[in-house]
């Protein structure tokens, strides 16, 4: 399927993302048409007719829209943080991007997990575009996943590519799967974080990223 491409502020063209690379090779995508297929067949199971007005159109809006949620799975992430820059003035501090609104979806149940990251890392001699901080962390997020996974993916995509002195990543957010059904806890969010390099080691990298990212 055809996305639409629009020129967004940095330069880059929406609908056009870094390829995937080091995936094995994956059994060939369902159709459009056996995804919409497979909507009517939920739509039937939870006791609706396909058939009615307000449902014609239904599967194939579903079908769409999976396509910007699950955006993630054509991209990967690594290769936003492949431009850096190296004239930064001999700094040397913490550098942390935090509130990074980003969408998910749990892996057990496809249900919205909706929340926050806050990440920062300590660069050693070159830093990265701030726009591409928030590319990563929503190209990790837009799959199925869990928090603890996605945490740690952000993280060390960042320390594998950068190669800082640190990296630390917090994300809070709130579960569908429990706010919406089973224990039912409206308003309960998880907070996970992952530390490495000095962030992690030295006490006082690590309360001074706690403090500015307000985690």
């Amino acid at each position: 399927m055809d996305r639409p491409t629009d020129i967004e502020e940095d330069g880059n063209v929406s609908g056009q993302v870094p390829p995937r690379s080091g995936r094995a090779a994956q059994p060939a995508r369902p159709t459009q048409d056996e995804a919409e297929e497979a909507v009517r067949t939920l739509i039937r199971w939870a006791g609706d007719d396909v058939h009615r007005e307000g449902l014609l159109d239904t599967p194939a809006r579903v079908a769409r829209s999976y396509v910007e949620l699950f955006a993630g799975y054509e991209t990967d992430p690594r290769a936003y943080l492949e431009r850096t820059f190296e004239e930064v003035g001999g700094y040397d501090q913490l550098i942390v991007l935090k509130d990074i609104r980003f969408v998910s979806f749990c892996e057990h149940h496809m249900l919205p997990v909706i929340g926050k990251a806050h990440v920062g890392y300590l660069p050693n001699g070159r830093v990265v575009g701030i726009s591409k901080l928030a590319r990563v962390v929503n190209g990790f997020a837009r799959r199925l996943q869990i928090q603890e996974k996605l945490t740690a993916e952000i993280a060390n995509a960042i320390q594998e590519v950068l190669q800082p002195h640190g990296v630390g990543v917090v994300i809070e957010a709130e579960h569908s799967c429990m706010t919406l059904r089973g224990v039912n806890t409206v308003g309960s969010s998880l907070t996970t974080s992952s530390l490495l390099g000095e962030v992690r080691d030295d006490m006082r990298t690590r309360m001074e990223f706690m403090r500015l990212s307000g985690a």
